[in-house]
């Protein structure tokens, strides 16, 4: 009796598996290419942006969202075309320029763009990557708090 009852949890438990996977919202990435300290929150590269006392990074906007105010313009580097459009353009940056990156496009975890970005960078030997944190999208976590676009 212990055994067939054992058996029976075990398979309604296996059989489970999928049906409590579809309720997981949230997709799990383990190995994102970039540290926490190279995260960078909104309003520090917002407040970075308007002290023209300090030199001012390089900002790639490596999606398909509006233009943050001095970005340069690569759309989604999930693309092919624009990653490699992207890594061109890495060239003609030294090597010790700060670069932030930002997409924005849905949730920061699940954004198709800035882990290839990231990894290209880290790649390329850039020491200072930033990634501008974005975790709902850009309009909520940028364009609707005032910070400055193009």
């Amino acid at each position: 009796m212990f055994k067939s009852t054992l058996m029976t949890l075990v398979l309604t438990f296996v059989l489970a598996l999928p049906l409590m996977a579809q309720f997981n919202e949230r997709p799990q990435f383990q190995n994102n290419p970039w540290t926490a300290s190279q995260v960078i929150d909104a309003a520090s590269l917002a407040g970075w942006l308007k002290n023209k006392a300090v030199p001012q990074p390089v900002i790639f906007n490596i999606g398909v969202v509006d233009n943050i105010k001095g970005a340069r313009l690569i759309g989604g580097v999930s693309d092919k075309e624009n990653l490699n459009r992207f890594k061109g353009a890495l060239a003609s940056i030294p090597k010790t320029a700060t670069v932030v990156v930002y997409c924005g496009c849905c949730p920061f975890e699940r954004c198709p763009n800035i882990r290839p970005a990231m990894s290209a960078l880290r790649d390329a030997g850039f020491k200072n990557r930033k990634l501008l944190d974005l975790p709902t999208n850009v309009k909520i976590d940028w364009i609707d708090k005032g910070y400055p676009m193009e």
